[in-house]
């Protein structure tokens, strides 16, 4: 008895500790976070048009809109890591040729078609990272793997941004920022080591047979009850943090000052944010996700409401716009706790960014409906706006999980 008990020992899968995805997703958000906050600050002060920049980050966030249409390509060809490996060699390398490029706005054209194509790399890194969270995650951590996995996401946008830009204005060689960062996504690779790769069950020794496959995941999965709800959760306009790309156009109303927005939106939102995903996903283990998430949700539109009639003082806006991060952490959280519960594994990669790329549309429309808001009722009703949406869109899901609401097995007669 004590050998086979040994041989079962032995045989049981040991799952990664969720923070090696933390490690792992770092590069998605230090990409971005370099971009949008080093990049954006040096050439503003070079002279260059904010409309130029603006240009150059959009430029960079088309991958990320797109990339649905290659993630089947993770699932079906390279393995999971050799992928990873690959992007992040590609990211770190197109990080890397921007110290061959002086900060003046003639550089721009170049550096677009160097962030574009690193983004599409690391877009790939994405895909494979959510692929081996989603095979390696037990469903009782799919929380806390969630929470991880945003929490590096946003860890790495503070990292690659603020960190850039101190680097940027503290080191004497131009050369050394960009060096710094490229290795320090290389070095993400070794959360590798930590994790198994999964088999690929969708494969076939056909490559036609294999895209069918992986289309016929996709349909089961969505038709299934929680890939289906997930689906609908990503077309509503709960939990979104559209209001927080508001921030610094509504600063005025509070009296707010430049430098307590840059403060507020920047490191401390980031690190309070990061802090709120590791909570919520704890939390998210804990009791149903698909009902965390509403409270998650109607939690960041009752802060919304809060600050709609708050004292319009600077004390005031870092007291609410703190609070809106955190709940925006759990939300995050939420949301990738619930993706990863319903996609399961198979075509895991593909599946995790169908959902991913679709959860975007609300943050956009809200986003424009809140700009409307302001427009026509102040921060006030922007506010109020967003505090509706959140409350109207927990009914609508309420009466999706009642109407799909499985029947419970009836008794059998004795």
């Amino acid at each position: 008895m004590q050998g086979r008990d040994s041989n079962i020992k032995s045989e049981a899968r040991v799952h990664a500790h969720p923070v090696v995805f933390l490690f792992l997703v770092l590069p998605f958000g230090i990409l971005g976070g370099y971009v949008s906050v080093a990049f954006a600050y040096l050439y503003s002060r070079a002279g260059v048009s904010v409309d130029a920049i603006a240009a150059l980050i959009a430029a960079s966030l088309v991958p990320h809109i797109f990339k649905f249409l290659w993630a089947p390509l993770v699932d079906t060809t390279l393995s999971l890591k050799k992928w990873y490996i690959l992007s992040c060699l590609i990211t770190a390398a197109g990080i890397l040729s921007t110290i061959f490029f002086p900060v003046r706005e003639s550089s721009l054209a170049p550096l677009t078609f160097i962030m574009v194509v690193a983004n599409t790399a690391v877009s790939f890194l994405g895909i494979a990272t959510n692929g081996l969270a989603a095979h390696d995650t037990p469903e009782e951590m799919k929380g806390r793997v969630g929470g991880y996995s945003q929490a590096g996401n946003l860890g790495g946008a503070g990292l690659g941004g603020g960190a850039g830009l101190w680097l940027a204005q503290h080191l004497t060689a131009s050369w050394m920022p960009a060096t710094i960062i490229a290795i320090s996504c290389l070095a993400c690779c070794t959360g590798l080591f930590f994790i198994k790769e999964p088999p690929a069950s969708i494969r076939s020794g056909k490559a036609l047979e294999t895209i069918s496959n992986l289309f016929k995941d996709l349909w089961v999965t969505i038709k299934a009850r929680l890939g289906f709800l997930a689906l609908f959760l990503c077309f509503l306009p709960l939990g979104t943090g559209a209001a927080s790309n508001l921030w610094a156009a509504i600063a005025t109303d509070w009296k707010a000052s430049s430098n307590t927005v840059a403060l507020v939106t920047g490191v401390m939102g980031g690190i309070v944010t990061a802090a709120g995903c590791l909570a919520g996903g704890w939390i998210c283990d804990r009791m149903n996700r698909q009902r965390a998430y509403m409270i998650f949700g109607l939690m960041q539109a009752a802060c919304a409401a809060g600050m709609a009639y708050s004292p319009r003082t600077e004390i005031m806006y870092i007291i609410w716009t703190t609070v809106y991060a955190f709940t925006l952490g759990f939300a995050y959280a939420a949301f990738s706790a619930f993706v990863f519960e319903a996609i399961g594994k198979g075509a895991a990669g593909t599946k995790f960014t169908v959902y991913a790329c679709l959860s975007n549309i609300p943050i956009y429309y809200m986003t424009l409906l809140e700009g409307w808001g302001h427009s026509h009722y102040g921060a006030k009703g922007m506010l109020l706006l967003e505090a509706l949406a959140g409350l109207a869109a927990v009914l609508l899901f309420m009466g999706l999980l009642t109407v799909t609401k499985k029947p419970e097995a009836e008794g059998v007669a004795g």
